[in-house]
């Protein structure tokens, strides 16, 4: 028995969330899944949409499943994300970009894992105005967090049999902050020799990204370029609808899709649930129900491969429920 606590989110995290959680348990997989909110709803209920609560469920059960929260643009609360990742030290965002059947794109066997650094750079927040007519935002860089995230790169890539680890930065302008993360990685690579290590100018990565994503592997960057990086790759393999994604700090992880809460769409069983059931399937990896998320792997090919139960996004016409419950009838 697994005791996992799932947070459905906003806009349309319950539905999919909801097709998630159905996903897994006919996986077969002995979840107690302990249901807590979070989100835009709870400000006027705990004055906060993060309660205390989510929080210490997350650190009692160790693992968690969950849907899009919303974040204001330019406005009202700090991201919830990014809260939880530092409250809980998440230190890395995992986010695989994998080419799946029956999605046309315009590239194939695309095979990316983007890793992240989840809890500092200019993502930690600290900003100020400076008068009225300018704001400043500072980045952080440590040494620490640096040899830490670089470090679960490699480690990540010997374990899953990957061949290379590139390190992502900017170095040849911000050569203090950006130059200490390259310095580190270049160190901790050394303690690697099985593994093939490189770094590139993020901007130069983008570009290189769309000309031939199949020359990189492993990619390991600061907190913004993740962030930027991994939606571009996640263009590479048909959009964010299809991307899953993990938060890992020693002994916590969280698992949730890259996409946001798309509130057009919510309650209309419409989303593709895609990328949070992908997410499960990352999530059941780390529990070590390798059998299981293999067999919701190989359902979600078959899945796509038919073509018949697919959402609008993927040129279908399936509800979200539709396209779990076919999912689930293709489990063995």
């Amino acid at each position: 028995m697994h005791n996992v606590t799932l947070i459905p989110g906003d806009g349309i995290g319950p539905e999919i969330t909801t097709a998630a959680r159905r996903v897994i348990d006919a996986s077969g997989v002995n979840i107690n899944w302990e249901v807590v909110e979070a989100g835009a709803a709870m400000i006027e209920r705990y004055g906060t949409p993060l309660p205390r609560y989510v929080i210490e469920s997350i650190k009692k059960n160790k693992v968690a499943l969950k849907g899009p929260l919303t974040t204001p643009v330019g406005k009202g609360f700090r991201s919830v994300n990014v809260t939880l990742r530092k409250e809980l030290n998440l230190y890395a965002n995992l986010r695989p970009a994998r080419s799946l059947p029956g999605i046309i794109t315009r590239y194939s066997h695309v095979d990316l894992v983007v890793v992240r650094e989840n809890t500092e750079d200019l993502y930690a927040g600290v900003e100020h105005m400076v008068g009225r007519d300018a704001a400043e935002s500072i980045k952080i860089i440590t040494r620490e967090a640096s040899e830490r995230i670089v470090r679960f790169a490699f480690q990540y890539a010997v374990k899953n049999n990957r061949k290379k680890v590139t390190v992502v930065h900017k170095a040849n302008i911000m050569k203090l902050s950006d130059g200490l993360f390259l310095e580190t990685a270049r160190q901790v690579a050394e303690e690697y020799p099985g593994i093939e290590f490189e770094d590139v100018i993020v901007d130069a990565l983008s570009m290189k990204l769309v000309q031939d994503p199949n020359r990189y592997d492993v990619m390991v960057m600061p907190n913004l370029y993740g962030d930027i990086i991994s939606d571009l790759c996640a263009g590479l393999i048909g959009g964010l609808g299809v991307a899953p994604g993990a938060n890992i700090g020693d002994g916590c992880a969280l698992f949730e899709p890259v996409h946001g809460s798309a509130p057009d769409l919510a309650g209309q069983n419409k989303a593709n649930p895609l990328a949070a059931v992908l997410s499960g399937v990352m999530m059941l990896q780390y529990l070590g129900e390798h059998r299981a998320a293999e067999r919701i792997s190989a359902a979600v090919e078959r899945v796509l491969k038919e073509g018949k139960y697919l959402t609008g996004d993927l040129g279908g016409t399936a509800s979200t429920g539709e396209m779990a419950e076919a999912i689930i009838n293709n489990i063995k």
